[in-house]
């Protein structure tokens, strides 16, 4: 009888525990899904910091609230005169929480070839640029930018997976910091469809 008392102790001792630890297994389950979450919540252009023409640092994190178009440009290709139609929406809707970052690639055709001086010499000689201009980057293959990385993974974006297509495509950003369109190279910076998502 003792021994039956003992084994019947045993055995609720042993459910007890079983019952506690899949307890915890589900409690750390369930922190480990909410930190997931959580660092995926993270993924904005805030988190990154570049160089731009001047040489000076820009980040991302002092356009907070504003609405974001990144384009890759170049200044010896068919679609660099866009710089125009760019440089006009940026001074229409700058005032109105509107910006344009640009980032110079050459992975197309060698199609910016120049050095950061050159560009910028270009830039503001032939179309006036004032939006901000960042150092040459590389905007595909195995060298891409760690800004470029975020924009074409959808891992890192949470929208979609992309491949910049050729120079002049756009991304647009709302006013929290996340992707939420690519628009083709081909396809105006004075589009209907980007204008009206900016006045909206």
């Amino acid at each position: 009888m003792k021994n039956y008392k003992m084994k019947k102790l045993v055995s609720i001792v042993s459910l007890a525990l079983l019952f506690f630890s899949c307890q915890n297994q589900a409690q750390t389950s369930k922190v480990n899904s909410t930190v997931m979450t959580t660092n995926l919540a993270k993924e904005t252009i805030y988190q990154f910091k570049v160089t731009d023409l001047s040489g000076d640092t820009f980040d991302f994190a002092s356009l907070k609230g504003k609405k974001i178009m990144i384009v890759n440009t170049a200044s010896k290709c068919g679609l660099t005169p866009q710089y125009k139609d760019l440089e006009a929406l940026y001074k229409e809707y700058s005032s109105k929480g509107f910006v344009i970052v640009g980032f110079p690639a050459n992975n197309f055709a060698s199609q910016e070839p120049g050095t950061k001086e050159e560009i910028a010499t270009f830039c503001q000689q032939n179309y006036g640029v004032t939006f901000p201009m960042m150092d040459k980057v590389s905007v595909k293959g195995s060298d891409m930018c760690a800004v470029y990385q975020f924009l074409t993974q959808k891992a890192k974006n949470g929208l979609k997976d992309s491949e910049v297509e050729w120079n002049f495509q756009k991304y647009l950003l709302n006013e929290n910091g996340e992707l939420v369109d690519v628009i083709s190279p081909r396809t105006l910076p004075t589009d209907p469809k980007i204008v009206n998502w900016i006045k909206s």
